[in-house]
């Protein structure tokens, strides 16, 4: 072969990787706006007692699983045959960590779904209906803003997601409030109230998954992970360890 056939191939062969990175760079995105739209097909379940709805969004599950697992399969392949840059390997990664976020906080939709389902026929209070719809737009916010961070490769975005997430912390707190009020009231039986303060908890887990992305998103832009600070000072604490004898003080090793 020729050195201008190899250049050729060599130089399709980049197109075709690149071409690959794109596809799955939206298939990640079509993944988290399915997610993204099953967080108020939920609620609606949730607040009309929608019994056909709530069947209809554990089914449409098993399709978010199933381009998880292929978006999995396709990072590996990839992985496989091509030799990534640092920077792709770690977009690549991200793209793989992504795809478990967003199964998990699907899956947190299908939990609030058959929730809904064993509390069918309760009667929510207006307080309690109003922040489950507060908790709701929160939890969907927090994922669109995640993967826009994503999409742009947006580190500062990235980084402000914990504090975002804190309002959706308070509204879960405001929850809790409301359905202790509500059951001391006499207005909502034990089982009903056990329910809602895990759907309040399934809501709140799902910002927790948009941080987590959030977090993988500062890694893939700059290599920093949060668990690296606490890499660095367990190697301190080693390397003292070591070479002293002694374990640090614990004021020299706290965060």
């Amino acid at each position: 072969m020729s050195e201008s056939d190899a250049s050729t191939r060599g130089t399709e062969h980049r197109i075709t990787y690149h071409r690959e990175l794109d596809t799955l760079n939206a298939e990640i995105l079509r993944l988290g706006a399915l997610v993204a739209e099953m967080v108020p097909r939920g609620t609606t379940v949730l607040l009309k007692g929608d019994l056909a709805e709530a069947q209809a969004l554990v089914d449409d599950d098993d399709e978010l699983d199933r381009l998880s697992l292929e978006i999995e399969e396709r990072v590996y392949l990839i992985m496989a045959r091509q030799a990534p840059l640092a920077s792709e390997l770690r977009r690549l990664i991200t793209i793989l960590k992504l795809a478990g976020e967003l199964e998990r906080s699907a899956d947190l939709m299908v939990n609030v779904s058959k929730a809904a389902r064993r509390m069918y026929g309760a009667e929510l209070t207006p307080k309690i209906r109003g922040v489950i719809g507060a908790m709701a737009s929160e939890a969907q916010k927090l994922v669109r803003l995640a993967l826009e961070a994503f999409a742009d490769s947006d580190e500062s975005l990235a980084g402000a997601l914990g504090d975002i997430d804190d309002q959706l912390d308070q509204l879960n707190r405001e929850m809790i409030e409301a359905v202790f009020e509500a059951h001391s009231q006499g207005l909502l039986d034990i089982a009903a109230a056990v329910q809602l303060a895990l759907i309040a908890r399934y809501y709140e887990r799902i910002g927790d998954h948009a941080v987590n992305i959030g977090q993988r998103v500062t890694y893939m832009v700059t290599g920093w992970l949060p668990e690296h600070t606490g890499a660095l000072r367990a190697n301190a604490r080693r390397h003292q360890l070591d070479t002293t004898g002694q374990q640090p003080d614990a004021a020299e090793s706290s965060p």
